[in-house]
């Protein structure tokens, strides 16, 4: 895997002074990128939400729903 250095060379880039200090009024180059900040984890893919708590979910909404049904024939 290949990393690019995050500190611009002055020599190269613009707006910079000879120590890599930024004058007034100029713009600062774009910082590094985050994705160089680790390895890439493949070991724990995510896998979506497992069937208990979707279960679980289900059966309070459904208790809602028969309550509120019986509550609305009982008046």
């Amino acid at each position: 895997m290949r990393y690019a250095n995050p500190d611009p060379d002055p020599a190269r880039t613009t707006g910079l002074e000879r120590g890599g200090q930024v004058p007034p009024g100029e713009t600062p180059p774009a910082e590094g990128s985050m994705s160089e900040a680790g390895p890439q984890e493949t070991h724990n893919p995510a896998k979506g939400w497992s069937w208990a708590p979707l279960i679980l979910i289900g059966l309070v909404v459904a208790a809602f729903v028969v309550f509120f049904i019986g509550y609305l024939i009982g008046l």
